[in-house]
């Protein structure tokens, strides 16, 4: 009950009674504004409400049963207040209010009641964890980060694995960065300069370490205790140096120095590292081609081949200059050479637990046909044989080739399985040759060919990706310089399938500035999309790939916005899906891409 909005004209009239002083010490007076007669408005801290009705039967039954005085006071109109129980109410209420203790509306509505729980969460993870830096960095990446469907999930076994990330402060190393920490990961940041503009740049708990990725030596300290790697570095300028500095050299160091790494571990426990290839064969010496074995052969025989057959010869051996070099020729129709040799791993080693093989290889261009033999080793009568090609370059390469690849050379033989792989060789027939690129006047002879051969590995498997590559399409680069910049993405593209460690490698197409998770995502193979991406959304790729099966050993092309094929182009694989917190989309959308692309 408030004050009345008219001062009666005399005690007695309101009371109905004379005014008994002697009442003065079991009443206390207080102004009107101060006194709250209903609990619930007391409670939620609301205006007091209007004078109720003093003609309603209630108020009258109210005044019957409780004993009241009036007292006037100059500055407050006339107040009407209860007994002593009020007043230990009011003394209470100060108490609070003394203490600091007050309640309002926001207090027991939903919204403040969640605003509260998350002051008290954040107050309390701030001294634990450190992490309260995350929501009081200012960037232009922290609306992508909270804004938009995408939601931020725990993942388990996240604080047990440190993420290096090159390139930290990039348009998507910073969205990376808070993603990773708020999934609950240890992150390192890679940064060539410590200034004071690049720690405020990243969260407090983020170690950063100064290195530059065109320098070798100074990436030790930057992937000691790392787990997996997300390269987000991009060179600033079109200058050809810089881009092979950053997106071509940069890849080769930092994927070298994780592999040393992960060697001097293994080394430190008494075994191999996972991620390390193994050798089947370096030719390095002229013992080395021991136990290779040259043959000839014709894929059939009749009276027009006999009649046209023009000869063929080759031989394997170790030139002055230091190289094991295949060479010769196939004139005869239907004709083929090749270089077989029986393999002989160490004890207690197959190749199920790899993922295929890498050749390290020269020459003149030619292609050539791996073929795997598999079955008992006791009886190779029982043997089938498996076949994959295989492109060169002119001057040295490494040519990766999965055991995904191999095809039976009968249909109704069952696919390859590398634990029974016994003999490699490798064939050369003239047929399905393509003249390389070069000068018009150059004379090619398709039926010749050359390869310098350096060394054979395995390449090893794995469930996750250990090196999270962010290249690009090259839209969005100035048309005189994209060509450039695209030579050099590519060959640190290359530089990291041949490493032997699981990759993802992403090619998102113009970044824009905008919240992530806003559109579907189209995840295509083939330079064929053009449109935008938000970098958001290439982080949220990014962070997802990690532990996500369905992304090793796979390259693909990322944008936003709906694709519609042109016309005859409907059949290819697309997959679009609108991100949100239910599932995770990345593993439907990857699962129909090809790998080891």
């Amino acid at each position: 009950m408030t004050a009345a909005t008219s001062a009666p004209s005399s005690p007695s009239a309101l009371c109905g009674k004379r005014y008994n002083h002697s009442e003065d010490q079991k009443w206390s007076c207080r102004p009107a504004i101060s006194v709250s007669i209903s609990r619930s408005s007391k409670f939620l801290g609301l205006p007091l409400p209007n004078q109720p009705n003093s003609h309603s039967p209630r108020e009258r039954q109210r005044k019957r049963n409780a004993r009241w005085c009036v007292h006037r006071d100059k500055r407050t109109p006339w107040v009407l207040l209860p007994r002593a129980e009020e007043k230990e109410k009011e003394q209470k209420r100060k108490k609070k209010e003394e203490e600091g203790v007050s309640i309002t509306l926001d207090d027991v509505n939903p919204v403040g009641l969640g605003r509260r729980s998350r002051q008290i969460f954040d107050e309390v993870w701030r001294k634990f964890s450190g992490l309260g830096q995350i929501s009081r960095t200012r960037t232009d990446e922290s609306l992508d980060i909270r804004e938009g469907p995408m939601c931020e999930f725990t993942i388990p076994g996240a604080q047990n694995t440190t993420v290096l990330v090159v390139g930290a402060t990039s348009r998507i190393g910073r969205i990376v960065v808070r993603k990773l920490m708020l999934r609950g990961y240890n992150v390192k940041a890679l940064v060539r300069k410590a200034g004071q503009e690049v720690i405020d740049m990243l969260p407090r708990s983020v170690d950063i370490v100064i290195g530059d990725v065109g320098e070798r030596s100074t990436l030790k300290a930057a992937v000691e205790g790392c787990n997996k790697i997300i390269y987000c570095a991009t060179a600033r300028s079109t200058i050809t140096g810089d881009l092979n500095r950053v997106d071509h050299q940069g890849v080769y160091n930092v994927t070298k120095a994780f592999q040393d790494y992960n060697n001097k571990l293994a080394q430190l426990r008494a075994g191999k590292s996972s991620k390390t290839k193994l050798l089947l064969a370096k030719f390095k010496s002229a013992e080395s081609l021991e136990g290779w074995e040259v043959r000839q052969g014709t894929y059939f025989e009749d009276v027009v081949a006999s009649k046209y057959d023009g000869g063929m010869d080759a031989k394997f051996e170790f030139t002055e200059s230091g190289n094991a070099v295949f060479s010769g020729y196939v004139f005869t129709r239907g004709g083929y050479v090749e270089l077989s040799k029986k393999l002989s791993l160490p004890l207690g080693c197959t190749l199920d637990r790899y993922d295929g093989l890498l050749l390290s290889v020269g020459g003149n261009g030619r292609s050539f046909v791996l073929i795997l033999e598999a079955g008992p080793s006791a009886d190779t009568s029982q043997s089938k044989m498996y076949f994959a090609r295989m492109s060169s370059k002119v001057g040295f390469c490494r040519v990766r080739v999965p055991f995904s690849s191999f095809r039976p050379v009968k249909p109704d033989d069952p696919p390859l399985d590398p634990f029974l792989v016994h003999t490699l060789t490798i064939r050369f027939e003239p047929r399905r040759q393509r003249p390389v690129e070069g000068p018009a006047e150059m004379k090619q002879d398709l039926r010749s060919f050359k390869m310098i051969l350096e060394y054979i590995k395995a390449l090893p498997t794995g469930q996750e990706t250990d090196f999270i590559l962010v290249s690009c399409t090259g839209l969005g680069i100035e048309s005189s310089r994209r060509e450039q910049a695209l030579k050099a993405k590519k060959a640190g593209e290359d530089s990291l399938r041949r490493s032997g460690l699981g990759y993802t490698i992403v090619r998102p197409g113009p970044l824009k500035e905008e919240p992530g998770g806003q559109r579907a995502l189209i995840f295509d193979q083939g330079n064929r999309i053009s449109q935008g991406i938000s970098c958001a959304d290439v982080a949220d790729i990014c962070v997802k790939a990690l532990h996500d099966s369905t992304a090793r050993n796979k390259s693909f092309d990322v944008v936003c916005y709906e694709y519609v094929a042109e016309q005859g182009k409907e059949l290819y694989e697309l997959v679009a899906h609108l991100p949100d917190k239910a599932n995770n989309y990345l593993t439907p959308a990857l699962s129909v891409l090809e790998k080891n692309t």
